[in-house]
């Protein structure tokens, strides 16, 4: 049960409804309350209210329905000040209300909805009276309806009856139809299915004529395959063999070659540096010259002690480079995480070859830059400095044995340097006859310039 209050000319305070508010009631209120809204002032209206004071009436009555018509019930002043806005709206309705005696041609949802906000006396008995109407409205169109639907049912079940019977009928006239093609349709089949049994007989003859043919074919097109490709095979091993045999001939002869050249050029240029270094003149020595002494810009004892160097002195690598035809082979990575081993591999190869590119125009000497292919993670794009040859280990191959292939490819009595502080490198190309130097020293070198 709801209590309710009211502040009409006949006071229903007293008065309670003792059911719910019928829905066509209900909308007329919230109606009421939504048309009333809008001409009062944010400070009239209640506090969960005020959110709504922008809203237009209609979208206001679809979102605030709720809220409205629980300040109706709830809030008397705001109740009284919707009353007023009603009066001035509908005020012969009101009058009426306000002295018992509605309009009999008035709806009587407006009626009961008006007398719910002014609540007169009797306003119960008018929104009771509102309901019961509209149920009695409300079952009466159902009635209505439900005789027209009904009408509407039994239209559309005698046209369908009607409409079956001429289907029905139709049917059994195609059917009728359909079974004398299917009964000519059968008698052809069954000559069709007599031409093609015939007809596949004289295929499957066919067939296994045609695959006797094929397969005696095929076995001597294999025999003819087998035999081209064992000539072929015969004819590559051939020609490999004698490839081989002209690239041996070939490769042997130049390989001696460049080693002889290459090592006479070694002995040619060792000559002239031995002459220069025992300052032999170009003439037979003269009596007066194998007298002992000390002449004028000539080296002393004392200097030649001097020339001593420590076995870690960068000065060491610069008298090795500055041997006739001098090779200097540098262990790339071995010297690189000696030196600055934070550094990405690319920034250190680039860091490493700038360098050695300045001491080979210093020096003269060649130079070769072995890194390990086993670091790369996908070719490198590089132009090789001036005066530096670079070159990076094959899958499978280790740097260290790229090393030692270099150094078995040189002429004995070479001289070549190998730059790394790998103990079994060092071993390895001693061996060779090649001069294994740290790569402190190689590092110690570059920082100079």
């Amino acid at each position: 049960m709801v209590e309710t209050t009211g502040g009409g000319p006949g006071d229903g305070a007293a008065e309670v409804l003792d059911r719910p508010l019928p829905d066509g009631v209900r909308r007329k209120i919230v109606q009421i309350v939504s048309d009333g809204f809008g001409s009062l002032t944010v400070g009239e209206l209640p506090a969960q209210l005020r959110q709504y004071a922008r809203f237009a009436p209609n979208r206001r009555a679809k979102f605030a329905g709720n809220a409205m018509a629980s300040a109706l019930e709830t809030d008397p002043l705001f109740r009284q000040r919707i009353g007023e806005k009603l009066r001035e709206a509908q005020p012969e309705l009101a009058g009426a209300l306000d002295s018992g005696s509605p309009p009999p041609a008035a709806d009587p949802l407006d009626v009961a909805a008006a007398a719910y906000v002014l609540r007169p006396t009797d306003w119960v008995k008018l929104v009771t009276a509102a309901g019961e109407e509209a149920q009695r409205a409300d079952a009466e169109r159902a009635d209505e309806e439900s005789r027209a639907e009904l009408e509407r049912l039994r239209a559309e079940l005698a046209r369908a009856r009607d409409h079956t019977r001429a289907e029905t009928e139709r049917l059994r006239t195609e059917l009728e139809s359909a079974k004398r093609e299917s009964e000519s349709l059968h008698r052809k089949l069954r000559a069709a299915l007599s031409d093609v049994k015939r007809g596949e007989a004289a295929l499957r003859k066919a067939h296994g004529e045609i695959e006797a043919v094929r397969a005696e074919g095929h076995a001597q097109v294999s025999a003819a395959e087998s035999e081209a490709r064992r000539l072929k095979a015969r004819l590559g091993e051939t020609e490999a063999a004698l490839e081989a045999t002209r690239r041996a001939a070939r490769e042997g002869r130049s390989v001696e070659d460049m080693r002889v050249r290459l090592l006479l050029d070694t002995l040619l240029d060792a000559t002239q540096g031995l002459r220069r270094e025992l300052a032999l003149p170009p003439v037979s020595v003269r009596p007066a010259e194998t007298v002992d002494a000390v002449e004028p810009g000539r080296m002393t004892p004392k200097d030649i002690a001097a020339r001593a160097l420590s076995e870690n002195d960068p000065q060491v690598l610069d008298q090795l480079l500055a041997l006739p035809q001098a090779h200097l082979v540098v262990d790339g990575y071995n010297v690189t995480k000696t030196g600055y081993p934070q550094m990405p591999l690319e920034k250190q190869r680039l860091r490493l070859l700038g360098q050695l590119s300045q001491l080979a125009a210093q020096s003269g000497a060649e130079v070769t830059c072995v890194f390990d292919g086993a670091e790369l993670a996908a070719p490198v794009l590089l132009a090789p400095p001036r005066g530096v040859r670079v070159l990076f280990s094959k899958p499978g191959v280790t740097a260290d044995e790229l090393i030692r292939q270099l150094v078995r490819a040189e002429p004995p009595g070479r001289p070549v340097i190998v730059a790394s502080t790998d103990r079994e490198v060092a071993d390895g190309v001693a061996r060779a006859g090649a001069r294994p130097v740290a790569s402190a020293m190689l590092l110690k070198r570059l920082s100079r310039g």
